[in-house]
């Protein structure tokens, strides 16, 4: 396995680009695991602002798709998430993982994904039709989806 792949950027990327690198022409690969994170227009909202310290948001994705490679045969990971001001239908984040297996691809795609949203450091503001802004708080059926993998490592592959 080589180092994942993590980007924190403000541009946009190409969910179809990013697999494409990924696979690199592997042929060792049997599935790609993926997850694309959209900013939805909940309430009216015009936009989303996420901020994010530069060097501390990277190390710490880092260490989480560090923690996904150990805890899975990966044969490839790439997490980017972006930053600065999103609009509605926008691209967030991209999550993908490749394995020689899919359960190992998806697995820990959903780890990647529940420890994105509790521990990679961003604030988040929303921006309304109307004016108003407000931050967006923690949600604690987030938390107990990031709990579920405290104690859980996954079985070796057969």
């Amino acid at each position: 396995m080589t180092a994942p792949r993590v980007r924190v950027q403000e541009a946009p990327f190409d969910p179809a680009a990013e697999t494409a690198a990924l696979l690199g022409g592997r042929t060792d690969i049997g599935g790609i695991a993926s997850f694309l994170g959209v900013c939805r227009a909940d309430d009216g909202l015009e936009a989303m602002v996420l901020e994010h310290y530069p060097g501390m948001t990277e190390r710490a994705i880092a260490r989480i798709a560090a923690e996904a490679c150990a805890r899975w045969p990966l044969a490839g990971c790439t997490v980017i998430h972006r930053h600065g001001r999103l609009r509605p239908g926008e691209p967030i984040v991209l999550v993908l993982t490749a394995s020689s297996h899919r359960a190992a691809a998806l697995e820990s795609c959903a780890f990647l994904i529940d420890w994105l949203k509790t521990r990679a450091p961003f604030w988040k503001r929303e921006e309304f039709a109307s004016g108003e802004t407000r931050w967006v708080e923690a949600k604690a059926e987030d938390e107990v989806s990031a709990a579920r993998w405290e104690e859980s490592r996954p079985a070796a592959p057969a």
